[in-house]
């Protein structure tokens, strides 16, 4: 037993070693320009422009699924990249291209909320995650939800006390 775990030691060992030595080949004149270059032109970020940033669905009955897509443009001077979208609960759930958008191309980001056990006023929000340079973008859908009408219960008679 103890042979195995320094053998497993020895091996974490080396391949530790053998990552950092790749890591230190990796830095070069080149990508040390790559980086300064980076640095000089970091104000000509992607910006997400959206056409509407808060949809308002109106009211609608329990049950109903709601989507809308969201329209942007990438009025920046590099490429668009969204790494991520999430929704304030699992009702409401975005989908969108994984593919990076030019400057002056327009995307989408289409957001379905589900309204199932969600009655009354909603207002569900989709963080963005993108190579913008806040780094995170916001979208808003609102709107009424009519609760489901409630089945009436069965009141049973109470036998006369008398």
């Amino acid at each position: 037993m103890k042979k195995i775990i320094l053998m497993v030691a020895a091996v974490a060992t080396l391949a530790l070693t053998s990552c950092n030595e790749k890591a230190t080949a990796k830095i070069d004149d080149a990508n040390l320009a790559a980086v300064a270059n980076n640095e000089q032109t970091m104000g000509d970020f992607p910006k997400m422009t959206f056409e509407q940033s808060v949809y308002d669905f109106g009211t609608v009955a329990e049950g109903t699924e709601v989507v809308h897509e969201f329209k942007f443009k990438n009025t920046g001077k590099s490429a668009l990249i969204v790494v991520n979208a999430t929704g304030s609960c699992g009702c409401t759930v975005p989908t969108w291209s994984k593919d990076p958008i030019a400057p002056g191309e327009e995307g989408t980001m289409l957001v379905k909320f589900n309204t199932n056990g969600k009655p009354n006023a909603q207002t569900k929000t989709v963080t963005i995650k993108a190579n913008t340079e806040s780094g995170t973008e916001t979208i808003t859908i609102k709107g009424n939800v009519t609760p489901k009408a409630q089945p009436a219960t069965a009141v049973q008679a109470l036998p006369n006390s008398q």
